[in-house]
């Protein structure tokens, strides 16, 4: 499971898998992760670390945190490559949720002779792959929402000011999760407010998630600190400028027109957003966004899991993490399932989970 953790987000859209080869005697003779989407995985990268060690793989069993592929996607099948090594037992974590998978790759590999057991770790290995599960299963990306906030749940100050609440411990880590993540959301309030970078910069990153932006009425800045880094960039709209439209594509932006058709305010179909970002691969999203987009999600019912860093301080009237409609009752409330709670530097990082969103 290590080797999968360690491929990070290096490997998105694909999930993070590790795999090890053992000899018929026990001892280790390769070991391999997913490489960088288009490059081998994790099977493969085993074979060719046991090949470059000078050991045969004639015999061996194969451990595996997902199921091998059986198709031919952007490489060839993972089956087909265990099978030429001479692997005779492949024993993985748990079955792959992709339709072009889906248990083909484990009838592949017991036509063709070999033993195939379901092991340990299959919790481990899904955790550690939500967003790719939740992509395959449900057609949505796993949406986590980060809020900042003192202890009595303000994330900035009236007049705005929010830098800093939280300690530089927890401004790290939350960049750690930004990395994790395939992209990166947030809205127009939160562009106008802090012309935010919303890239990588306090933690190592194999590469920079796409950033997304709800801009309903078209009104991105040119000059925004979103351009700075080098990564794609989504905004999608519900008005049409093609002035605009132009202008910001010169500079890169992809600009998705996305109308929420159900209601008179023109704002973009947040549901539709996130099914598109799903078809254009993108298995988790990171938000960090106000109150405002905060709330329209939540109450949408679209945020699987709330990531909130909790600093130990008592600052009074302020801004708050979601602005929500008034409830009927408390049995309407958002009920929320603690993952896990972590001390980061002088603050208290809590995970949340949005009941029944576990995979």
């Amino acid at each position: 499971m290590a080797l999968a953790v360690s491929a990070g987000s290096e490997c998105a859209p694909n999930p993070r898998v590790g795999c090890v080869l053992v000899n018929p005697g026990g001892e280790l003779i390769g070991e391999g992760r997913t490489q960088r989407v288009g490059g081998p995985h994790a099977e493969v990268m085993a074979l060719r670390d046991a090949a470059s060690r000078g050991n045969s793989t004639v015999g061996s069993t194969a451990y595996v945190t997902l199921e091998p592929c059986s198709h031919h996607g952007r490489t060839g099948p993972c089956c087909d490559a265990l099978l030429a090594a001479g692997v005779r037992k492949v024993v993985a974590s748990l079955e792959d949720p992709n339709p072009s998978v889906a248990g083909q790759g484990f009838a592949k590999l017991r036509a063709a002779g070999l033993t195939v057991d379901i092991g340990s770790g299959a919790d481990e290995s899904r955790e550690l792959n939500l967003g790719f599960f939740s992509r395959m299963q449900r057609k949505m990306p796993w949406v986590r929402m980060k809020i900042a906030a003192s202890i009595d749940g303000q994330t900035a100050l009236a007049d705005g000011s929010s830098q800093w609440i939280t300690s530089a411990a927890a401004r790290a880590d939350g960049h750690a999760w930004r990395a994790r993540a395939c992209a990166v959301l947030t809205g127009m309030g939160t562009v106008r407010a802090d012309n935010p970078r919303l890239d990588v910069r306090l933690a190592p990153a194999a590469r920079q998630p796409h950033l997304v932006l709800v801009d309903s009425r078209l009104e991105t800045p040119l000059d925004a600190h979103l351009f700075i880094a080098a990564r794609a960039l989504f905004i999608y709209v519900a008005a049409h400028n093609d002035i605009k439209k132009t202008a910001l594509e010169a500079l890169g932006a992809h600009i998705v027109h996305c109308p929420d058709h159900s209601g008179a305010s023109h704002q973009v179909d947040l549901k539709s957003m996130l099914e598109d970002l799903a078809r254009r691969e993108v298995n988790e999203v990171h938000v960090e966004a106000g109150s405002i987009l905060n709330g329209a999600l939540l109450q949408a019912g679209l945020v699987d899991e709330l990531l909130f860093y909790v600093a130990p301080k008592l600052i009074g009237p302020g801004r708050g993490m979601a602005s929500l409609n008034p409830l009927p009752d408390l049995a309407a409330a958002i009920a929320l399932q603690f993952h896990s709670v972590t001390p980061v530097g002088s603050d208290i990082r809590v995970l949340a989970r949005v009941q029944k969103r576990n995979l």
